[in-house]
């Protein structure tokens, strides 16, 4: 099974002047298209080559090959990150996903306080989650490098991608800042409900 970059869900100039166009090119048309193509190249030929994306990440991350680990994990977590991002998002949800940060995180104003924290705290490179555990309890972790939720049996809900190739061209080392922006303009709401509300992401091969 070879794996493709997938097209971003908006046009790479759609959440300018919060995210740039040119920081799309690189981020997604390079750095991302960079994991798939390596990828496909680390499993051509072997178990792993037949196998779903979310089994590759499982195994690989079990059976400690690091490479393919890394790789699949990171395309993964692109194609959920660019899920997460819409014109004319953030701010407060709505619905049942507003009840829940409620009664599971103190609300929104405390998630923010606290998604935010675990993002700007991340040393190095890395990822703050929103997330949900078999009991359907929310919180909020983060992890570094290409380590994601779904090798820890999470759920991921919601993501910001704090590798500094995510914001650098347009926040250079203002990470807080670009965070905000995030958590303010940038989330995706609806997909955040959707898969709070029993939908599993997958990404296609």
């Amino acid at each position: 099974m070879a794996f493709t970059l997938p097209p971003l869900p908006f046009d790479k100039s759609a959440l300018e002047p919060n995210i740039s166009a040119k920081t799309f090119e690189f981020h997604h048309g390079k750095h991302h298209n960079a994991y798939v193509t390596k990828l496909n190249e680390l499993i051509a030929g072997t178990e792993f080559e037949k196998l779903s994306l979310e089994e590759i990440i499982k195994k690989s991350s079990k059976d400690s090959k690091q490479a393919i680990f890394n790789n699949a994990a990171q395309h993964w977590n692109h194609s959920f990150f660019w899920e997460c991002l819409k014109p004319n998002g953030g701010g407060k949800p709505s619905g049942d996903i507003a009840k829940k940060i409620e009664s599971d995180l103190g609300g929104y104003e405390k998630f923010a306080k606290d998604f935010k924290e675990a993002a700007i705290t991340q040393f190095g490179s890395g990822w703050a989650w929103l997330v949900t555990d078999a009991s359907g309890k929310l919180s909020i972790t983060k992890t570094a490098n290409a380590d994601l939720p779904l090798a820890h049996d999470l759920k991921a809900l919601l993501t910001v991608d704090v590798w500094e190739h995510a914001y650098y061209l347009d926040y250079q080392n203002r990470r807080p800042d670009f965070v905000q922006t995030f958590l303010d303009k940038l989330v995706n709401w609806d997909f955040v409900a959707e898969n709070y509300a029993g939908k599993t992401f997958k990404v296609a091969a």
